[in-house]
Formats: C-alpha cells, sequence, structure tokens
C-alpha cells in the first residue's frame, strides 16, 4: 500500500524544521536571538564559533525561516522569525528535561542548589517589585539589557559582577535573571551574592519569556 503523496509532502516539510534544530550550535544562536537581533560578528563572539561557522548555521535556520534577516549599510542583522520560534525551544527544553535523565540530572546540578533559597517565578517577583522589597538584577551583557529589561532592573553583567558588588544594598533582597531557564548566568550570580553575604534569588524564566507572559519590557 502506498503513502498518501500529500501525507508524505507535509511530514518531509516538518522534519526540515527538526533538520535544522538537530545541532547544539544553532540551538545556542536561536536562544541568543531571543534576546535581541544581532550581526553575524556579535553572534559569533558570544557563542564562541568563527564568524564563517556562525554564517553557515544562520543560513541553515533562514532556509526553513526560523530566522531572518535585515541589512543596514554592509552588516546584516539576524533576529527570530516570530515568537512560535522560541516556544519551539521553550518546548524542545523542557521535553528533554522530562525524558532524558541526563538532561534532568544536569538540570538538578546547576540549578536545583539546595543550599540557596528557591527561585522565584514572575508573578512573586512582580508582587515583590510593587512592595519595594527586591532588586532586580540584570545579569546579561549590556546590550541585551538596552534591547529590553524588567523595568527598574539594574544591569551588571556576570563578568563584571564581583568587581561591582559594592553598588549593590544588602538590606534588600536581590533577585537576579538572565536569558532564560537554562542560561546559567543568573545561577552563577546567585551563587557569589550568597557567597558575599548578599539575599539573592534567581528568577525561574529569562527576558525573552517575561515578555512572552505579556509583562512590561522597558528599553534603553
Amino acid at each position: 500500500m502506498s503513502k498518501n503523496p500529500v501525507k508524505e509532502e507535509l511530514y518531509q516539510q516538518f522534519a526540515r524544521i527538526g533538520k535544522a534544530l538537530s545541532n547544539s550550535n544553532r540551538l545556542e544562536l536561536i536562544d541568543l536571538l531571543a534576546q535581541c537581533e544581532r550581526p553575524v560578528e556579535a553572534l559569533a563572539e558570544q557563542a564562541h564559533l568563527s564568524i564563517a561557522n556562525t554564517s553557515q548555521h544562520l543560513q541553515v535556520l533562514r532556509e526553513v525561516h526560523l530566522v531572518k534577516a535585515r541589512k543596514d549599510g554592509l552588516q546584516v542583522y539576524y533576529q527570530l522569525a516570530d515568537q512560535g520560534v522560541l516556544d519551539l525551544l521553550r518546548n524542545l527544553q523542557y521535553l528533554a528535561q522530562r525524558q532524558l535523565a541526563e538532561v534532568d540530572r544536569t538540570v538538578r546540578l546547576y540549578y536545583e542548589n539546595p543550599a540557596q533559597l528557591e527561585p522565584v517565578d514572575a508573578r512573586e517577583l512582580l508582587n515583590r517589585m510593587e512592595q519595594g522589597k527586591v532588586l532586580v538584577l540584570d545579569v546579561r551583557p549590556s546590550v541585551e539589557y538596552q534591547a529590553g529589561h524588567i523595568p527598574s532592573a539594574v544591569s551588571i553583567p556576570i563578568t563584571e559582577l564581583e568587581g561591582r558588588l559594592a553598588e549593590l544594598p544588602k538590606d534588600r533582597e536581590i533577585v537576579a535573571y538572565c536569558r532564560g531557564p537554562y542560561c546559567l548566568y543568573a545561577p552563577e550570580a546567585v551563587e557569589l551574592l550568597a557567597k558575599s553575604g548578599y539575599k539573592a534569588r534567581r528568577l525561574t524564566i529569562g527576558l525573552p519569556d517575561w515578555r512572552a507572559e505579556g509583562l512590561v519590557v522597558a528599553t534603553g
């Protein structure tokens, strides 16, 4: 019995998306582009890839319309095609954590430190912000903060945090956030802050997920 040609064509097209996502570097590039649009050179630097390799990965993603590009002079900037691309990445991450013991074990090891305070979700953070009981700390690179951040959040990139601890108050709880639920910047920030005598917790989500929930995002 032969396959239905329409069904076969559809599944071949679905498989193109799966094939484009079947590379860890391309998944990381999607996560980076969820923060803000970037030129190839900046993406290569953040992903620790060569410019040529980054360009090749972006072309694969562009061929299946997961990313799009715009030209500004001689510079080409890339961005996600739409919110659905980030949703796809997050669903893939959550599914992997649920189905793969290796992922769950890694998450428990690096993100669920029993010596640290319980992480904060978006609604709890909003309540504490309204009560003036918390300082929100954005530890992503400054270019990502400028493109969008939680209102009133203070920007101190993780690479600068240790040298700028004196700028933070010790009489208020600090909630650190970064790129997303699987970004290591916020856990690293909380660990450093806790060792330095600060009361610190991390936000369970990142800025793109905050935006996706319809919450207010500031720029500049």
